[in-house]
């Protein structure tokens, strides 16, 4: 180990960790779902390892297990694997349920970013033209330029009781993200609701909105 440099981010123990346990980590294709602790085990296995530090391993560890694809993996009845590729312990189900509601949030930021983005780039396209034609319409006078107003789309309605039967689409605020769903089932302790990915879920009448028509 002499001479050997420090890992200094995430992507490079994670390819460190793919070489070294390839039955475990994959840096493509279809992921294996850890077992529960393997932190541990890595500390053990890797503390002659000076290139790796116990703070960095963490946060690779979160950093892989954050990814799309490692979510993809973890699914009800799914066995974790050890270091050595050997089965584990079955992922339960609210194991499953948590990591398809962290898929959804992560998609949902992602689609949201490039939403923004988008905007942006158009708005800057937008003020380019028009600074353009302004530029040339100032040549002649008495030349008004008319912007165009910008609509708001209409704040989402709170459920009245009459909307509060199965049947009804609603959007569900899930994390941070809201989430486009269908009331199945109103009880006195609370709603349940379908979302698009099949999974049924509880919540308080005071997370769910109205969804908008579609024209």
């Amino acid at each position: 180990m002499e001479n050997q440099q420090k890992f200094s981010n995430s992507k490079e123990v994670i390819a460190f960790l793919a070489e070294s346990f390839p039955n475990c980590f994959s840096l493509e294709g279809e992921a294996k779902p850890l077992k529960i602790g393997i932190f541990q085990e890595l500390s053990e296995r890797l503390k002659e390892d000076e290139r790796v530090s116990k703070t960095l391993l963490r946060s690779s560890l979160r950093h892989y297990t954050n990814s799309w694809r490692y979510l993809h993996s973890v699914k009800e009845g799914a066995f974790r694997v050890d270091l050595d590729g050997k089965q584990d312990a079955a992922i339960e189900k609210e194991h499953a349920e948590h990591a398809l509601v962290q898929l959804n949030e992560s998609k949902a930021k992602v689609a949201e970013k490039r939403k923004e983005q988008n905007a942006k780039n158009q708005a800057d396209k937008k003020s380019y033209k028009e600074n353009n034609e302004n530029a040339g319409k100032s040549k002649f006078k008495g030349t008004k330029v008319v912007k165009k107003k910008q609509t708001k789309l209409p704040t989402p309605e709170k459920l009245s009781e009459s909307d509060m039967v199965a049947g009804t689409e609603v959007t569900v605020k899930v994390g941070k993200a809201p989430l486009p769903a269908t009331i199945t089932e109103v009880s006195k302790d609370g709603i349940h609701v379908q979302l698009q990915t099949g999974m049924i879920v509880k919540v308080d009448a005071d997370k769910l909105r109205l969804a908008r028509s579609k024209r």
